[in-house]
């Protein structure tokens, strides 16, 4: 018997799997790339702050098109960011599509739906990479793993 009981996961084994088909599910109809960040706590006062730096760590800012985005959550400070390249952010509508990704994702949240709001949220970034960088045949390799990364 262990006298520390065993950490509990971000997200059951079941979430995790949801999370990483609705990842391959979206990359499949666009040149696009999605990636999903968790961690318990976020070290800055802005979670973007912090997405911004796992973006250039998980090497996303070098896709080919510039076409990649991160959803980034840290549970304990109850914190998520949602960060698009250069090219999505401008193509998929600025400020106001990203602001929209992210209520979304805050309503699933706040009933604690957290697998299910990442799924959600996804799709809605997927949509908006298939319809902007729609699947290209030429460009058929996969830049960026789909598997979800978790921090500390």
């Amino acid at each position: 018997m262990s006298l520390f009981p065993k950490k509990k996961p971000l997200l059951a084994t079941e979430e995790q799997e949801q999370v990483v088909a609705a990842i391959r599910e979206a990359e499949a109809g666009t040149t696009g790339e999605l990636r999903v960040f968790l961690e318990s706590k976020c070290g800055y006062v802005d979670a973007m702050d912090r997405a911004r730096e796992v973006f250039e760590t998980l090497g996303m800012a070098k896709t080919e098109r510039r076409n990649a985005v991160l959803v980034y959550m840290a549970f304990d400070d109850h914190q998520f960011a949602i960060m698009g390249d250069k090219e999505i952010y401008e193509k998929a509508g600025g400020p106001v599509f990203w602001e929209n990704a992210a209520s979304e994702l805050k309503n699933y949240l706040k009933e604690g739906k957290i697998g299910e709001g990442l799924v959600v949220c996804i799709q809605i970034l997927g949509r908006a990479l298939a319809q902007h960088f729609p699947y290209d045949p030429a460009i058929s390799r996969n830049e960026l793993p789909d598997e979800i990364v978790f921090g500390k």
